[in-house]
């Protein structure tokens, strides 16, 4: 038996176990069960009685299997979380980034999450032949692509490089070599009738005269974000940003602050955000599966900021 037909069997049988929790509100006693794996081999038995919410927390675990995601900047920070959430529901992965130890290191933990070996694509998106490669690799292996996570991106504080160099990198790769993918994934998206989802920051609507460079890259994705959506609509293609506040990833130290001065400054955002906390990586990937399931078949065209806050400013009782 091939491994596609033993993946559709494996996902007939789960369908079945499915249909057994709606009917008779039974599931595995076994709740490692609940993760699906389609190579699996533990029977599902015994059951234990249960309600019947517990079929859609199933069905949602599974709501992107055989959807191909192709994920950039996967080895480090949201990227690294977002594809550890799809993995969770059985997508399809291709993992982007340029280090390719810690982009194995994200592979290996999809994997034992869902049971399927991820495509690790160790490229830089500032290089145009590195960008056709991306697509050939994962067509080639997937023969399809369903979601682009557009997530790899750079930032630089001013003073630590120089102005010029720090805009021309920035520029590459948040602007130009997020469109130059996008724009090479599109005949593939509309075949599928897939989305996009950009991953942008409160910094695109936010002024930080320190960090005007990136601003301004932020800013620009939001942008491409509603045109993009004007001009794919009519193909069934949605395409979305979702915009974080700061999360503690690496772009932090990348950027040249030292570990001190990054728990310095999200100590202070933590007082002075709403809810009193900082935005993690897996409330951003969270966000970001929802925008890619078929639950926002609705949404297009929106960035959705994800900040705890931070960015309506204070409450004026100071």
């Amino acid at each position: 038996m091939t491994k596609s037909s033993k993946r559709s069997v494996d996902i007939r049988v789960c369908c079945h176990q499915i249909l057994a929790v709606s009917l008779c509100g039974y599931v595995p006693a076994n709740t490692e069960a609940l993760h699906y794996r389609p190579m699996y081999n533990e029977p599902v038995i015994p059951f234990r009685r249960a309600g019947h919410s517990v079929a859609i927390q199933l069905l949602y675990r599974m709501c992107f299997h055989d959807k191909v995601v192709l994920i950039t900047g996967a080895s480090s920070g949201i990227g690294a979380a977002c594809s550890l959430k799809f993995a969770k529901s059985s997508a399809l992965l291709s993992l982007i980034g340029r280090n390719e130890e810690n982009l194995t290191n994200t592979a290996n933990k999809c994997e034992e999450l869902s049971g399927l070996k991820p495509l690790i694509i160790v490229a830089d998106i500032t290089m145009d032949e590195d960008v056709q490669r991306i697509v050939s690799e994962t067509i080639n292996r997937y023969g399809q692509i369903d979601v682009l996570i557009n997530n790899a991106g750079v930032s630089s504080i001013e003073g630590i490089q120089k102005e010029m160099d720090a805009y021309d990198h920035i520029m590459a790769t948040n602007a130009r070599g997020t469109y130059h993918l996008t724009n090479e994934v599109i005949p593939y998206l509309i075949k599928t009738k897939g989305n996009i989802i950009n991953i942008s920051s409160i910094l695109s609507m936010k002024p930080l005269p320190i960090m005007t460079a990136y601003c301004m890259s932020k800013a620009a994705i939001d942008m491409a974000t509603k045109c993009l959506a004007l001009k794919l609509g009519s193909t069934g293609v949605r395409v979305n940003a979702v915009n974080p506040g700061p999360v503690k990833t690496d772009m932090f130290k990348r950027s040249g602050l030292t570990e001190e001065g990054i728990t310095q400054m999200l100590a202070a955002v933590e007082m002075n955000a709403p809810l009193k906390k900082i935005t993690q990586v897996e409330n951003v990937a969270e966000l970001v599966k929802f925008l890619a399931s078929d639950k926002a078949n609705c949404v297009t065209g929106c960035c959705y900021v994800i900040d705890c806050g931070i960015s309506l400013g204070d409450d004026g009782k100071y």
